[in-house]
């Protein structure tokens, strides 16, 4: 069967970590870090801020497109962040 067909065991948000790379005054990180903390809240993920301007590769990375959102390391959104679609990548 196609692993695309597959389906696994959901995951455990738990287990996951979502990163909001963003800088300070920055009013769409702040919209961010509310949908943010509230979903992980909600699922008992754990979250992380990390600030652009104290880290030059993430700033050379990411700067046009903060605030960032990973989960597990792997980019999930830039500028806005879907609390349907977060909920969805956590495996709720």
């Amino acid at each position: 069967m196609s692993p695309l067909l597959r389906r696994g065991a959901r995951k455990n948000p738990a287990d996951s970590v979502v990163t909001l790379i963003g800088k300070p005054g920055c009013h769409l990180c702040d919209d961010a870090e509310a949908v943010i903390a509230e979903i992980c809240g909600e699922l008992g993920a754990r979250w992380e801020k990390k600030d652009i301007t104290e880290d030059e590769e993430l700033h050379r990375k990411y700067w046009e497109q903060i605030p960032v959102i990973l989960v597990d390391g792997d980019q999930h959104d830039f500028w806005r962040v879907n609390p349907d679609r977060l909920r969805k990548a956590l495996g709720a």
